[in-house]
């Protein structure tokens, strides 16, 4: 059978998959305890075997050979799981030394705010553009349509319009101890 599926015969590939399946899944769930990373482990294994099947010429015990792999792809998954969790827990740590959200909504606040004034501080035909642009979303093409002025003008209104913001927003400092 061995010899059959190493010459790529796909009918014995099934018998062996349909023999060992079951209770290599079985198997592998009582060690993870997980039907998801049973199965996961189980199609992987026989995955590999069809990619490796012209090795099964020289193996004596294919179910010896079939733990070996399912073995091995297991300790892979456990590992990587393993190592997820740390990731996941030193992100969580990280996340502990930030500020709290009360701090970060004060924050937003006091920036939105800040926009808002440097906003109301352009000239009025810059503020509508900048406005249709930046919260309406609208393309520089459309606000020119709109407003029927040249695409150019709108662009040199957002240009003017993100200089007076910067400079208005580098006079006023946030406060980050809120």
């Amino acid at each position: 059978m061995l010899h059959s599926v190493a010459e790529g015969d796909t009918d014995a590939f099934e018998w062996l998959f349909h023999t060992y399946h079951d209770y290599l899944g079985a198997v592998v769930y009582q060690l993870t305890s997980s039907r998801v990373l049973a199965e996961e482990i189980t199609q992987e294994t026989f995955m590999e075997v069809w990619l490796r099947r012209k090795s099964l010429r020289h193996i004596k015990s294919f179910k010896d050979f079939v733990f070996v792999v399912a073995k091995n792809r297991m300790l892979n998954a456990l590992r990587k799981m393993a190592n997820e969790q740390r990731i996941h827990q030193r992100w969580i740590e990280s996340i502990d030394r930030y500020q709290p959200a009360e701090i970060a909504d004060d924050l937003f606040e006091q920036y939105t705010r800040l926009m808002d004034e440097a906003i109301s501080k352009l000239p009025t035909q810059q503020q509508k553009v900048f406005r249709m642009n930046k919260i309406a979303r609208l393309k520089q093409r459309e606000i020119a349509s709109m407003l029927n002025i040249s695409v150019e003008t709108v662009k040199k209104h957002m240009k003017l319009a993100f200089k007076s913001i910067r400079e208005y927003c580098s006079h006023r400092p946030i406060d980050q101890t809120v």
